[in-house]
């Protein structure tokens, strides 16, 4: 009869296909396919003001990001002055943190495997001006100026990006953020 199975067959089936189920789920896990990575993502005064929001969500989304928050805020200048801290010390703060207080920002929380360097690669180099001859599909290329008006931010490290979600998005830890990007 056809389509029927033997005895032997199923028995095969049911003992062989447990522990091959169990090889491929290990394989996915130890190779990092099912970890996912979360970073923060800044859109910037001049990102938002220049309309570019849609076309930076449409990139994060076709490059396999997850947007799992977003909220637009305004940056006072304590806050401004506390998420950019390791800058204080140099020519180009307050500078920036005129610059960050000068309109509102949106700040996601974007997931998907080796989601920090792949948001890295998206947005390009931080100097829009090199992004525009090096990198002139990224984001810093449509949107950017310069080194300060760079359209976006981008976490680079895990630690920076757990104390940048946790400083706009709340955690029982330290809001004290440290990165060297700007």
């Amino acid at each position: 009869m056809a389509g029927s199975t033997t005895p032997a067959a199923r028995a095969l089936v049911i003992c062989w296909l447990p522990p091959l189920l169990v090889l491929f789920l290990h394989a996915c896990w130890s190779c990092g396919a099912a970890e996912r990575e979360r970073t923060l993502a800044m859109i910037k005064p001049d990102g938002l003001s220049g309309n570019y929001t849609e076309k930076i969500k449409e990139a994060i989304l076709e490059s396999g990001f997850d947007i799992i928050k977003e909220t637009v805020v305004r940056l006072d200048t304590e806050r401004a002055s506390l998420f950019y801290a390791e800058h204080s010390g140099r020519s180009f703060f307050n500078s920036l943190v005129k610059y960050m207080t000068s309109g509102p920002v949106l700040v996601m929380v974007l997931e998907r495997p080796d989601a920090i360097s792949k948001w890295r690669a998206l947005i390009g180099p931080t100097d829009a001006r090199k992004a525009k001859t090096s990198h002139p599909n990224s984001i810093r290329a449509m949107c950017g100026l310069d080194s300060e008006k760079n359209c976006v931010h981008g976490s680079d490290s895990r630690e920076s990006a757990a104390r940048e979600i946790s400083f706009f998005f709340g955690d029982p830890g330290s809001e004290r953020v440290e990165h060297d990007e700007l």
